[in-house]
């Protein structure tokens, strides 16, 4: 587990500072989040990180909101960089990807608005009036239970449109067309521009072209289970070394348990 650099991050809560996770909180998220998906890890990280604020506020952050927030624990917790891997669609070959979480908030603008009331958004196209709010954590997870992606993407619209109007006349969001749906999506991309990151990418082998999607909670579990890992092995070293319990070995400093493992190393 990196060290946490001394720079503060921003505010997890308006006015409150988002502090780093210590080692019992990468164990206790690990230890509840292994078989969980990928929002309900996003929540739990969040929810151990600012317990002053309830699942459901949480819950109810835009995407872009809230995986700003990830990034600043990330950065707080492990350092700003972030290590993906994405694999050639073309012929398999392994890329490795170093990303600067500096980088990733300074990218992406805030949201304009009431973002964390999630605000309702109007756009007018060709005579098509639509009032929408922004995605959040709940609603990807209702649309990851549909059963296929088109399905996925009519629980997404049914959920987000609040109100759709053409020539003033009432109309059902399941009823767009697909060019107004695809309008609809950049008017979401562009409201909340952190929500999803992608990346283009050049495979050095074969010279394909393809772009990757960056899931900031999925690199955040992945980094957290390594860092888990990690301490779970320390923890056996040193309790067998000199009989201490797994929470007196957690609550000394990271710098301070690498000492007495370098002591074991050196016998």
């Amino acid at each position: 587990m990196r060290a946490s650099p001394s720079r503060p991050s921003r505010a997890c809560d308006r006015g409150r500072p988002v502090r780093a996770l210590s080692a019992c909180d990468v164990l206790a998220i690990w230890e509840v989040t292994a078989g969980a998906g990928p929002t309900q890890r996003a929540l739990a990280i969040l929810a151990r990180a600012c317990p002053e604020r309830s699942p459901e506020s949480l819950a109810a952050l835009p995407l872009g909101r809230r995986d700003g927030l990830l990034l600043e624990l990330y950065r707080s917790t492990f350092g700003p960089a972030l290590d993906l891997f994405e694999r050639c669609p073309a012929c398999g070959q392994g890329l490795a990807l170093g990303v600067d979480a500096d980088d990733l908030l300074a990218g992406g603008s805030e949201i304009a608005g009431d973002s964390e009331k999630g605000g309702v958004r109007e756009l007018a196209v060709d005579g098509l009036e639509l009032r929408f709010r922004l995605p959040t954590s709940a609603d990807v997870d209702a649309a990851a239970r549909a059963p296929d992606p088109a399905a996925a993407r009519a629980v997404l619209v049914e959920r987000l449109v609040v109100e759709a109007r053409r020539g003033g006349a009432a109309v059902d969001p399941r009823e767009l067309g697909e060019a107004e749906l695809t309008r609809f999506a950049e008017s979401l991309a562009a409201a909340d521009p952190r929500a999803e990151v992608v990346f283009d990418l050049r495979c050095e082998a074969c010279q394909h072209r393809w772009q990757a999607f960056c899931d900031v909670a999925e690199c955040f579990w992945h980094q957290l289970a390594t860092a888990a890992r990690h301490l779970l092995r320390e923890v056996h070293v040193l309790a067998g070394s000199y009989g201490w319990c797994e929470a007196d070995i957690l609550a000394l400093a990271a710098p301070r348990r690498r000492a007495y493992l370098e002591m074991l190393a050196g016998e």
